[in-house]
């Protein structure tokens, strides 16, 4: 069964997404902030890593800089309001090939999709 760590501070967009995440076929673990969402990465080895990028404690950038230093290199699908190219410049350079999603452009149930894409389900 594939992995997928959630990392997102926004409360309300967390419990949307584990609605539509929680019956689907995969095991879900969810994270508030980089450092726990980092923390749990290293424990838990998820395949495939959703994380917003301005986050308290440390962003997802940063989150994905560390995860490389630490050779943890799932797939990762950035979510974000930003969409500014310094961003996702920053993303690209780190990650290499890791999706970027704005929320306010994208249906929760189509995240659900590009993740059970990405993942091969």
């Amino acid at each position: 069964m594939k992995k997928v760590l959630i990392v997102e501070d926004d409360k309300d967009f967390l419990w949307i997404l584990r609605q539509n995440f929680d019956n689907q076929d995969f095991e879900v673990v969810y994270a508030e902030n980089g450092e726990d969402g980092l923390a749990l990465a290293e424990k838990e080895k998820p395949d495939l890593i959703i994380v917003d990028i301005l986050m308290p404690k440390m962003d997802g950038i940063e989150m994905a800089k560390k995860l490389k230093e630490k050779r943890i290199i799932p797939q990762m699908i950035f979510l974000t309001n930003l969409k500014d190219e310094d961003h996702i410049s920053q993303v690209m350079e780190i990650t290499g090939g890791a999706d970027y999603i704005v929320k306010a452009d994208v249906s929760v149930l189509s995240i659900v999709e590009r993740v059970k894409n990405k993942l091969g389900i």
